[in-house]
């Protein structure tokens, strides 16, 4: 006795998605932020004009020193587009503060040469 395949059914036919309304990412509107959020918490001790020690927003925040400066990096410097700026003095700690304007675009990466030359 030979055993019979079992036939396949067809699956229905998906039906199409609607056409929703959805924002290009720079049409949509900038990220909020919540006035009693740690992340503007950060951002109002970096807006004082002697600006803020890391020590003094780990101990604001509850992060760790990884952390702050991560935020600094990320969220300050690249997603806001703020101008960071830190001073050490001749005792004590590093201070960082936010200054006006946009960033230094000269510090970006320069294009390398290519080293083979034919």
């Amino acid at each position: 006795m030979s055993k019979n395949k079992s036939t396949s059914k067809a699956k229905p036919a998906a039906t199409p998605k609607k056409p929703g309304k959805t924002a290009a990412p720079s049409e949509a509107a900038p990220a909020k932020q919540h006035a009693n959020s740690k992340q503007s918490d950060v951002i109002e001790m970096l807006r004082q004009p002697q600006g803020a020690t890391i020590a003094a927003i780990m101990k604001a925040t509850g992060w760790q020193q990884h952390s702050v400066r991560g935020f600094f990096a990320g969220i300050v410097r690249k997603k806001l587009g703020l101008k960071l700026e830190s001073q050490k003095p001749n005792e004590g700690d590093r201070m960082y503060r936010i200054v006006s304007g946009k960033p230094d675009s000269s510090k970006s990466k320069a294009v390398k040469p290519n080293r083979r030359a034919a």
